[in-house]
């Protein structure tokens, strides 16, 4: 007899965990999501457009807001908190993976053919997430098409699909995707916020689609509760103590038959190296855990235009192109929200070793200090700037590990290299487009200074970690999702996608978690 307090207790509210939530209660299982964060909605997103501390995460300095960045040695990583995860914070592009993705050697060696399998959950996927191509193309997307032509690339330039109700801008209706089971939404008003949230209810974040329609399923959502220690139970099953995000201490505990682990790649990672390595609880964890870790081979570049710029209109990203058949290139808009990333900028700087670029970088701001100033100070700075988000498909990777640093008493993650496939912090082509959209729109070209002066990765799109095996000598899941040495654990989230997917993950995460949703049966055939 089941005397748990619940069948599946889901582990993060991203993008694998809402769609696991969602799925598995229609099919009559009682699940409940933990969430760290609180819930976000447009009062919570409009204060943290005007003060940083209502924007950031950054739980033990008690900012309880959404947006974290984790800084390592060798990447760093931006993520969302809250319930809705990284959909809070993504910027809605909705794109399918490139053809390397389905040709990785992990794939053929698990004789998976995802691209068959992944392309009724992609059609699933892009219906439950409102996936349009973008209507409007402004200033900044013809810009970015003559930088395409100037790269001999025009033909591959193009809209991309965002995960937004375009509707009328402003104007409020019932909700147009679920029949009326949804939430009311209001037409894009492409006002250039969507990755430090939206106010308006446009974007189609998943506490609008996904998790609302997982807690009219009856799915308890448990904000606050960070997942700490998971013990298995003698009858089956397991029992985890939650913490408070802000202090560490116990809040609760819950007794369930299985876990699914969709934290995003560093809260899955953690939880597994903590309960495999310091309370033991799971000692088969494969050893694999956290070897390979996916940054999706970015580069972040800029440019900043001349005074008097206005390149808001639009959502945060709206068109592409493909300057070479490894890379992906997105214009990326800002709003007020995301001032303080002014000061991860500087010049532009060319270099494949690091130190070099790093010196070069800081003569660079000795000797021309006016762009330097010019950046920091400008009024309305995010008016006046483009981000390019530069992606490759290649085999680039870091790794993560669970030590303590000398001076420190406690183990927390910690990355490494992989010789021969560090994930880089310089890409030629980067500054090649930032040079091209500069010349084009008489803008300046700047680089993310994590990246030239300290030589660190930068990226919203972190991946794999929990790799899918074939044992567990060479995977930490099976190609269902399902935990090898562990009954009942579950990974579905950022860190099982198995290689670089090249453009925007969260379509393809999304894919992948309705695909293990369809592989668990309908509780009534279970018993």
């Amino acid at each position: 007899m089941n005397n748990k307090n619940y069948d599946y207790l889901v582990i993060g509210s991203g993008f694998g965990g809402s769609v696991s939530a969602l799925r598995l209660a229609e099919k009559g299982w009682k699940v409940a999501v933990a969430e760290q964060g609180q819930r976000i909605g447009p009062s919570q997103i409009e204060a943290a457009k005007g003060r940083l501390s209502k924007l950031l995460w950054m739980p033990k300095l008690a900012m309880k807001g959404f947006f974290a960045q984790h800084f390592f040695k060798h990447v760093n990583i931006i993520t969302g908190v809250g319930v809705g995860g990284g959909s809070i914070v993504w910027a809605a592009v909705m794109l399918r993976p490139k053809k390397a993705f389905y040709q990785d050697p992990i794939l053929k060696k698990l004789n998976l053919d995802l691209e068959v399998e992944l392309g009724p959950h992609f059609e699933t996927a892009e219906k439950m997430l409102g996936v349009n191509i973008n209507p409007r193309q402004t200033l900044q997307d013809s810009f970015l098409k003559k930088t395409a032509e100037n790269m001999n690339a025009v033909e591959t330039f193009t809209s991309v699909p965002n995960a937004v109700f375009f509707g009328e801008p402003g104007l409020k209706q019932k909700d147009p995707y679920f029949d009326g089971e949804g939430p009311d939404r209001a037409g894009c008003q492409f006002c250039s916020g969507c990755t430090s949230g939206c106010p308006h209810g446009s974007k189609n974040a998943l506490y609008l689609n996904y998790l609302y329609l997982a807690e009219k399923q009856g799915v308890e959502i448990k904000v606050e509760h960070k997942a700490d220690y998971i013990e298995p139970l003698e009858d089956g099953g397991y029992r985890v103590n939650f913490v408070n995000p802000y202090n560490g201490k116990k809040v609760s505990t819950i007794t369930c038959q299985n876990i699914i682990f969709s934290a995003g790649v560093l809260g899955t990672l953690e939880l597994l190296f903590k309960n495999r390595d310091k309370y033991k609880t799971l000692p088969n964890i494969s050893k694999s855990l956290g070897k390979i870790v996916r940054t999706n081979s970015e580069a972040v570049t800029a440019v900043l235009h001349p005074k008097g710029s206005n390149m808001m209109d639009g959502t945060t990203i709206s068109s592409d192109f493909h300057p070479d058949e490894h890379t992906h290139v997105t214009q990326n808009r800002i709003d007020k929200g995301s001032r303080f990333l002014r000061f991860y900028l500087g010049p532009l700087v060319d270099g494949s070793v690091p130190w070099i670029r790093s010196l070069k970088t800081v003569l660079a701001i000795i000797l021309s200090p006016i762009l330097f100033f010019k950046n920091v100070f400008s009024k309305e700075w995010e008016k006046r700037i483009t981000f390019f988000t530069v992606m490759q498909d290649l085999d680039n990777h870091v790794q993560f590990k669970y030590s303590r640093r000398w001076w420190s008493p406690f183990k927390t993650l910690r990355s490494g290299r992989n010789p021969g496939h560090e994930a880089p912090s310089y890409l030629p082509v980067a500054n090649q487009v930032a040079r091209e959209f500069a010349r084009v729109s008489g803008g300046t070209p700047m680089n993310m200074t994590p990246e030239s002066l300290g030589g660190i990765s930068t990226t919203a799109h972190i991946l794999s970690g929990c790799p899918m095996g074939g044992s567990s000598t060479d995977g930490v899941i099976d190609s269902q999702h399902r935990v090898y040495g562990h009954d009942g654990l579950f990974i579905v989230d950022g860190s099982s996608v198995p290689a670089n997917i090249g453009v925007n993950p969260s379509l393809t995460i999304t894919a992948m978690a309705e695909r293990f949703a369809e592989g668990i049966p309908a509780k009534e055939l279970c018993h």
